[in-house]
């Protein structure tokens, strides 16, 4: 495959040029109720090609390696008109060229495992979940999806990397009479198919939250001392403060770009954020972006104060800092743009009974289910929660939605957990799907926290 992807460089007369040829495999497995409704398996590769000439920069992607000539002629002409339009040159930064052949250690790699195999697997936790009376419907999926990339630039870099990642997931409702109530179940991961097995008590403790949601009761709204769990706090630490990590996020937002200069005190001073993706066994693992450059861990947040942020070549020249190979692309189909890799809060010395003994009364939040950010402000759901009082764990509560502003939640963190949890499936919708995405956190004490409920 290198000597394609030389052939084809060697034909761009440019200043810089990289070309990434990607296989992508993916199989799915799907379950609604008791029916087995799908079961598919496809395999699509393409290429996509970079370049950068006289300040301007472009790329395109095709799928027929015989198209390369005129994909050629229509990145440099692209460029060209880039080049005369943009007010500022595109510049990259300067990278330690790298030349390698990386796959991750897999506990059991899933391409040896029979179809046969999956669908039973998927099957059983289907049917473990659908024992329960009191459950209306299902609807679990095993998904696989395989990733083997080759990339090649002029500067001389030359990398090949494999990613796999499986997980069987999906929607549990639950019903009494018109009542229903919906919880989320999920195991996966990219070292391997082995995560997936023997994990009956996932999917029959998330069963168990479903019927018990039935008989609890709407949280009251208002401004409360909460926990919040390590999905909770994940989804906090990546949708809130992680994308305002991201430097194209920034880069041309005045008001976010004076507030998150380094050096900013941000958050409480027992906080540290970092993003760290060559962490081996985890979702978010890899060992080279899109662009060639070898992943980083980068220290966002450290004592409160910004350390760090995640840059493409493009950004870490403009901003003049350091690459730290954040720079990912959903697949094949797509040039790459800056994410996170493994994202997470640091963990305290807190044990969880001491963080409610701390709390004395409030609420115990657990499990993300959706949300959304505008700005510095953030509301994001909860699966389900207990009223705490005087430490101790009281009744479920449902219908819950928190809401704050980035700022003053990190300076309401008043105490973390020593038990940090990263996702076993993550995902990240910003202009391209990253199933990948990988965030989590130790419990967390915050403080005036604002509910949504009754």
């Amino acid at each position: 495959m290198f000597e394609a992807l030389k052939s084809i460089l060697t034909k761009v007369e440019t200043d810089y040029a990289d070309i990434r040829h990607e296989t992508k495999r993916e199989t799915t497995i799907t379950f609604d109720g008791k029916e087995l409704t799908e079961v598919g398996s496809n395999t699509t590769d393409g290429y996509v090609l970079r370049v950068l000439k006289d300040g301007g920069y472009s790329s395109v992607a095709f799928s027929n390696a015989a198209d390369h000539e005129k994909a050629i002629g229509i990145v440099l002409e692209n460029a060209r008109l880039m080049a005369h339009f943009t007010a500022q040159p595109v510049v990259f930064a300067k990278i330690e060229i790298a030349k390698d052949d990386y796959a991750p250690t897999l506990h059991e790699d899933p391409r040896t495992i029979a179809v046969d195999e999956k669908i039973a697997l998927t099957r059983k936790y289907n049917a473990l979940i659908l024992k329960n009376d009191k459950i209306a419907t299902t609807n679990i999926n095993y998904i696989e999806t395989y990733r083997a990339k080759n990339f090649m630039s002029t500067e001389g870099s030359r990398t090949r990397e494999e990613l796999i990642t499986t997980r069987i997931s999906g929607l549990i409702t639950s019903h009494d009479g018109n009542l229903f109530q919906n919880v989320r179940a999920a195991v996966g991961g990219s070292n391997g198919f082995a995560i997936l097995r023997n994990r009956d008590d996932e999917f029959e403790n998330k069963t168990r939250v479903a019927v018990q949601l039935l008989r609890a009761k709407p949280i009251k709204g208002g401004r409360y001392n909460v926990v919040v769990n390590q999905s909770m706090g994940g989804v906090f630490t990546h949708e809130a403060f992680g994308h305002f990590s991201e430097a194209d996020l920034i880069e041309n937002n005045r008001s976010m770009r004076q507030k998150m200069q380094l050096g900013a005190h941000l958050g409480n001073d027992i906080v540290h954020i970092i993003d760290d993706p060559t962490l081996p066994d985890q979702l978010g693992h890899y060992r080279y972006d899109d662009e060639g450059v070898p992943a980083r861990a980068t220290p966002l947040l450290d004592n409160g104060v910004l350390v760090g942020r995640l840059h493409s070549r493009r950004t870490a020249a403009a901003f003049g800092e350091a690459t730290n190979g954040h720079c990912v692309a959903e697949d094949y189909r797509y040039a790459p743009i800056i994410r996170m890799g493994t994202i997470f809060i640091k963990p305290g010395k807190v044990t969880f009974e001491g963080l409610l003994d701390e709390l004395g009364n409030g609420y115990y939040i657990l499990d993300a289910k959706g949300g959304q950010t505008s700005g510095e402000n953030f509301t994001f759901g909860a699966q389900y929660g207990y009223e705490v009082k005087n430490g101790k764990l009281g009744e479920m509560v449902r219908d819950i939605n928190i809401s704050g502003n980035l700022y003053s939640t990190l300076k309401n963190i008043q105490a973390i957990g020593n038990d940090l949890k990263l996702s076993p499936v993550g995902g990240c919708g910003k202009g391209q799907t990253n199933i990948r995405s990988c965030y989590g956190s130790p419990h967390l004490l915050i403080s005036n926290l604002i509910i949504g409920g009754a």
